[in-house]
């Protein structure tokens, strides 16, 4: 059954257990799956990736049918579905099961999708379509929002930071937020500091994911993917902020390589390495020996060539990526 994303506060979560989310929008289907989760208040959902669920179906399975004397109901939300989990999916939906919602979160779906068709024709299933936002609706929230904090900003102030959001909520939001840090500081936002605001050089989210990736914390990594909206435009960036990333640290393990020094190798580093950067930067050296991080940077320019060409699916491919290569999997 197909609803609009209007209806999503209609849906009896009770009577329509498995819900399918999909498209573009990801900042409109954070924040309507945050709405459906707080229905039950004080249930803490399980939060997977796909990838995860194709490897390891037993442990979902397992999961999702074992009983709880504490949880009057058991929430579970996986992220980046596929047409590859549709099997999965039919056979949860086979099994009748109560006391659950699994909310899928999709990229795009094509009218040929096999798991689209499954929840547009069975009435046991809703699904719903996110569409990008429309720059009027952004407008508005972006007006509400400096309404909210007594802020009065120019039409042209405004046009600028809905043009940073591509069409995604998300993304707004996420500008919105820093603006209000700034504000909250007591700090005077002006033309020229909200133009810095907004255009920061570096994405800290996507810094810190490419940090934690290359010093293998599978937990941190997981976190960040969960925890922040990137969109497919990310993913280039993503690429590249790790490529450059990884031909830094291939020059420092091929030094401590040879002087078996860790403290002199992030001592003796040209550019020099900041102070904040120094704990991760020996976490890295010693997860990669040079041979392991060249066959990475190759396997990097490949994937950039890749996701150049799957552009619409880029941040599947990336993410099925950083967990092909987890520390369960990648050789150190």
């Amino acid at each position: 059954m197909i609803l609009k994303q209007y209806e999503v506060s209609k849906i009896d979560i009770k009577k329509f257990p498995i819900i399918l989310f999909y498209g573009q929008n990801n900042g409109a289907k954070e924040e309507e799956t945050s709405k459906l989760i707080k229905q039950d208040k004080n249930i803490k959902p399980n939060i997977y990736e796909e990838k995860e669920i194709l490897e390891n179906y037993e442990a979902l399975y397992n999961d999702i049918v074992s009983d709880s004397l504490f949880d009057e109901r058991k929430i579970f939300v996986i992220k980046r579905v596929t047409d590859k989990s549709f099997k999965i999916i039919e056979e949860i939906l086979n099994k009748n099961l109560s006391n659950i919602l699994i909310i899928l979160d999709s990229g795009n779906l094509e009218k040929k999708s096999k798991l689209r068709n499954l929840f547009e024709k069975n009435k046991k299933l809703v699904c719903i379509p996110f569409y990008p936002d429309n720059f009027a609706q952004l407008a508005q929230i972006t007006n509400d929002f400096f309404n909210k904090i007594n802020q009065p900003v120019s039409q042209s102030d405004i046009n600028l930071i809905v043009s940073k959001s591509n069409g995604d909520r998300g993304n707004l939001k996420n500008e919105l937020q820093k603006i209000e840090l700034y504000v909250s500081n007591k700090k005077k936002l002006t033309s020229s500091s909200l133009l810095k605001l907004i255009n920061l050089v570096e994405n800290h989210n996507i810094s810190e994911l490419v940090d934690q990736y290359l010093a293998k914390n599978e937990r941190k990594i997981k976190m960040i993917l969960n925890e922040n909206i990137l969109g497919n435009e990310d993913s280039i960036i993503i690429v590249r902020t790790l490529l450059n990333k990884s031909k830094k640290i291939l020059k420092l393990s091929s030094e401590y390589e040879k002087n078996k020094n860790l403290d002199l190798t992030i001592s003796s580093a040209k550019p020099p390495i900041f102070w904040k950067d120094k704990e991760i930067t020996k976490q890295q050296i010693l997860k990669w020996k040079p041979e392991n991080i060249k066959k990475l940077i190759y396997e990097l320019s490949e994937l950039e060539l890749l996701i150049k060409k799957n552009i619409i699916n880029s941040m599947n491919i990336i993410t099925n990526f950083i967990f092909d290569q987890s520390p369960s999997k990648a050789n150190n």
